[in-house]
């Protein structure tokens, strides 16, 4: 058995976010100077994290918020990013560059809500989904091969590793949104980072707790887990995992919380 975390964050303020604009994948924008301060928050707030591997969308507006983050990290110094088309931000096709208003107004005529509808030229939701189960394959893959000792020691950390993905820590550690950086990361030792967007992160989430039947925090409401994530906002999961012939083995998933935004707090607000 082999746990780790995954820790996911969106990436910080564009422009396009601030005028309510779809960027999707075709609107390849940079970080506002309110996106730069954001990825200064959320690096410093989890500056103390050893990430192990850090992922990160090949769109300028995660890089550059993956980037602030490790440049603030007091443990990645040397840690080398992955940019991973798989976790690139749903295609809105045609509304690309439009205002999110002419999304809802294209559903609505559709006879679907906004949520649900996929413009022409866009990808389904179904497609998104279909683009996170290949991420966490590869992922999976990665952690085992990378991480996963078979000598002794690996059996004196399956302990550890079950107790974590298990919530047998205090249920408050993680149960709302606000809280510590550090929270269920107690007896895990791996941790992933990936930096994605709003709408992937939002499929991710309702795939991990509705198909993968992820445990969550006590108390928790499902408004708050699959509600948008504000720019940087963090979600976290620990996954645990056992080998088999055909390859990593899904044991355990545990929800710890998603976006958090606590780091958020004193920032100016934009004008």
């Amino acid at each position: 058995m082999f746990t780790f975390s995954l820790t996911l964050v969106r990436h910080g303020e564009t422009q396009y976010n601030r005028d309510k604009l779809l960027q999707g994948q075709g609107v390849d924008t940079t970080l506002s100077e309110t996106g730069l301060a954001q990825g200064d928050a959320v690096g410093r707030y989890l500056r103390d994290i050893a990430f192990n591997n850090v992922f990160a969308s090949n769109l300028q507006r995660a890089v550059q918020t993956a980037e602030i983050m490790l440049k603030n990290n007091t443990h990645c110094s040397g840690t080398e990013m992955v940019l991973e088309p798989l976790l690139r931000e749903r295609g809105f096709g045609v509304a690309e560059g439009r205002h999110k208003d002419d999304l809802k107004n294209m559903a609505n005529a559709a006879g679907q809500s906004c949520r649900d509808y996929t413009p022409p030229e866009g990808e389904t939701l179904d497609q998104v989904k279909l683009r996170f189960k290949k991420f966490l394959k590869v992922l999976f893959k990665q952690m085992l091969d990378e991480h996963c000792s078979s000598g002794p020691d690996a059996s004196a950390g399956a302990s550890d590793a079950r107790d974590a993905a298990s919530g047998t820590e205090a249920a408050a550690s993680g149960a709302g949104p606000d809280g510590s950086a550090d929270d269920g990361l107690r007896g895990v030792s791996v941790h992933a980072l990936a930096v994605t967007h709003g709408a992937y992160i939002r499929v991710a989430v309702k795939h991990l707790v509705e198909d993968l039947k992820s445990s969550l925090p006590a108390g928790v409401k499902m408004s708050q887990l699959f509600s948008p994530s504000p720019n940087t906002g963090i979600g976290r999961f620990i996954f645990t995992l056992s080998q088999s012939e055909c390859g990593p083995v899904l044991s355990a998933c545990r929800c710890v919380f998603t976006n958090r935004k606590d780091h958020l707090a004193n920032l100016p607000v934009a004008v």
